[in-house]
């Protein structure tokens, strides 16, 4: 069931270009009965299987030259991500289970009406922020610090986040963008996955071994399939009746649950 899920939500998320850990999360509660607290870190886990795998890959025909004139943009997001997900594990820890609950179906709320939104705007819209190398830091350090809290409460890689910053942000190209965000959020879900293990949130094996691994895998395959029907599947509708199914999915996953 886990490879099964896996697979199907990878599929979801690689129509769009992400890993499909915003819609792991609502089947690792609903599916499997995991409280929402045990199911963050697990979903966290299985974007790290997936990630390593989409930098494997993209290694093949990696090029950082097109992110190079954004060099002192991703530093800034990474640092900021980097802090956010060690802080993202202490905050869960001590909000109430109801606090916790109302926080990532707000978070998921918000993913959900980004993917929505994107749906209707430009391709390639001009960069909000000024070419200015404090002003890009400063932002970067700030919304890599949201963007990292999300990451390690929700469990996703925070791509999802990452490239609508890269390319509304910054002017970046949405393929740059994809390649800037691996590099980011390797190394934030990594440092999430470490800080959620030290604190007990993986210690049951069993969950690591019978969920973790077979729908990282299943995620990965997934993710391969859905990129290539992304080729002739439309891009705007799937994102809005994405950004719909997400919207649906955590409110009903999350609607009355104590975990």
């Amino acid at each position: 069931m886990a490879f099964g899920v896996g697979l199907s939500v990878g599929v979801l998320g690689g129509l769009i270009g992400l890993g499909g850990a915003e819609f792991r999360l609502p089947a690792l509660v609903i599916l499997f009965g995991y409280a929402l607290r045990q199911a963050i870190p697990l979903n966290l886990a299985a974007s790290l299987i997936t990630l390593a795998a989409s930098l494997a890959a993209r290694s093949q025909t990696l090029s950082l030259v097109p992110v190079v004139p954004y060099v002192a943009a991703v530093g800034a997001l990474l640092t900021g991500s980097l802090a956010g997900a060690l802080a993202g594990p202490r905050i869960a820890q001590r909000l109430s289970n109801a606090r916790l609950r109302r926080l990532v179906v707000a978070l998921l709320v918000l993913i959900g009406g980004l993917l929505v939104a994107e749906a209707f705007v430009p391709v390639a819209p001009p960069a909000l922020l000024p070419r200015e190398a404090v002003v890009w830091v400063s932002a970067g350090v700030g919304l890599g610090l949201g963007i990292g809290l999300v990451s390690s409460l929700l469990g996703v890689a925070g791509g999802e986040l990452l490239i609508p910053t890269l390319v509304f942000g910054y002017g970046v190209d949405v393929k740059s963008a994809g390649t800037a965000s691996v590099l980011i959020a390797l190394p934030t879900v990594a440092a999430g996955v470490a800080r959620w293990a030290r604190m007990g949130g993986l210690s049951d094996r069993a969950a690591v071994r019978g969920t973790v691994v077979p729908m990282g895998v299943g995620s990965v395959l997934g993710a391969s399939a859905g990129s290539a029907l992304a080729r002739v599947a439309p891009a705007e509708l799937v994102k809005l009746l994405l950004g719909l199914l997400l919207l649906i999915s955590a409110l009903r996953a999350f609607r009355g649950s104590e975990g």
